[in-house]
């Protein structure tokens, strides 16, 4: 592995090998998300506790501090929006000569197996990994679904991380879902959990994050169970107890409720 491949890769994960990434791109296809309408206020006193942020070109200059920054995980796919025909209608939306302007530590982008657009846009991820592969750059593929969520389940997940690896991806975002390790031990490369099933309580959060982590995922990629609670910072710190400190959720839930009562 190339020097600056191996530097960027080391930046995306802690010494103790596991991540904690914080979403905050979901404007791209959802415009000014429920509690995201002005990022750059509420990520402020989450990063502390945040390995890398994954976001856009757009927020990124308007909205992120650059000096001092966290490793940036670019988006680099989309095109369609919520109110669109088909979320899986993706496409490359930014340059190479851009990525390196940023100095992004890795690029991310979503692939939709299953959907009309399968094909579409895994030559998408194919033809990022030829451009960044060039550079050093990783690339992080996104196994995402569009609105057919029933896909949740582990076969499609392994499935979809599978093929993300072999076409290149060097990190797999992707849902977590009942027998979870089937997901992780098919993939060759780390995975990290993204958002998961509708949870009712943060408990279930932290449950799910560390049932995760037990059969094999390296981190998470997890935005909205953090900054649409009313309690962001508290649940941050909650959650990267459990991704960094092997805590098991009733005691990173006792961690929420101290800094919830404190706050």
């Amino acid at each position: 592995m190339d020097w600056g491949m191996a530097n960027r890769l080391s930046k995306l994960f802690q010494p103790d090998g596991n991540c904690f990434y914080l979403p905050i791109d979901h404007g791209y296809f959802q415009g000014p998300t429920r509690c995201l309408e002005r990022p750059g206020e509420t990520i402020r006193p989450l990063l502390p506790y945040c390995d890398a942020l994954f976001v856009t070109r757009g927020v990124l200059r308007s909205s992120i501090i650059p000096a001092g920054s966290k490793p940036i995980i670019l988006r680099v796919s989309g095109g369609p929006s919520v109110i669109g025909r088909d979320l899986a209608d993706e496409q490359i939306t930014t340059s190479m000569e851009e990525i390196i302007r940023l100095n992004a530590t890795a690029v991310g982008v979503s692939i939709f197996v299953g959907s009309d657009y399968e094909r579409q846009s895994l030559m998408n991820l194919s033809s990022l990994v030829n451009e960044c592969e060039r550079y050093g750059i990783p690339v992080m593929a996104v196994t995402a679904v569009g609105k057919e969520l029933e896909k949740q389940e582990s076969r499609y997940l392994a499935l979809s991380s599978r093929i993300a690896a072999e076409l290149g991806a060097r990190v797999v975002k992707t849902y977590w879902c009942k027998d979870f390790d089937r997901v992780t031990t098919g993939c060759p490369v780390p995975v990290v959990m993204a958002g998961g099933p509708k949870c009712e309580t943060e408990l279930e959060v932290l449950e799910f994050v560390h049932d995760g982590m037990q059969n094999g995922a390296v981190g998470v990629n997890l935005g909205r169970n953090v900054w649409q609670n009313p309690h962001p910072a508290a649940m941050m710190r909650a959650l990267y107890s459990i991704i960094h400190e092997k805590a098991k959720p009733k005691e990173a839930f006792d961690i929420f409720k101290e800094l919830k009562n404190k706050g």
